[in-house]
């Protein structure tokens, strides 16, 4: 089995993380033919993937772990939370994660900034993927971080072959 690496993103909202994320995705599946996997934190609790009064949700309801599966799609639907390991195991094949949040996560991460960057993110990344709207010589960065164009994936996608964990 080849080497399985990790990455996470992180930044505020309306940041640019899930476009991204996406452009990423995209260009490791089609043009990279890489299995992609995605993890995303919803600190908020606000994504909604079912629908009250369907079955999969009556099943979630009632607190158990449920998957649904169907000829095109299987849906994993869990009332606790899961650590990276146990996430990672659900996946079983894949050849990059990308995980958008969960900033304590042990990963190498890159954070997202568009107009302004809050240095609270600081301590938590190893690159920055600005653009343009940044001057980054009105920060004072740590210095061992790399800074990628938020607009080239291509960039992104090199920097992730070259520093995300293995998993």
């Amino acid at each position: 089995m080849s080497k399985r690496l990790a990455v996470a993103f992180t930044g505020p909202s309306n940041s640019g993380k899930t476009t991204l994320i996406l452009k990423v995705a995209r260009k490791l599946i089609h043009e990279h033919k890489l299995e992609v996997a995605i993890i995303k934190h919803d600190p908020k609790d606000k994504a909604r993937f079912d629908v009250e009064g369907k079955d999969s949700y009556k099943f979630s309801d009632t607190g158990a772990e449920v998957i649904v599966t169907s000829p095109n799609r299987t849906t994993y639907f869990s009332n606790r939370h899961s650590e990276l390991e146990d996430m990672i195991r659900l996946f079983d094949k894949f050849d990059i994660l990308l995980v958008e949040g969960l900033k304590n996560l042990p990963l190498p991460r890159i954070s997202v900034f568009r107009d302004s960057i809050d240095k609270d993110y600081f301590p938590y990344m190893n690159a920055l993927a600005i653009d343009d709207s940044i001057d980054v010589s009105k920060y004072n960065l740590p210095t061992d971080v790399d800074i990628l164009d938020l607009n080239d994936a291509n960039e992104v996608i090199t920097w992730i072959q070259n520093n995300a964990k293995e998993v």
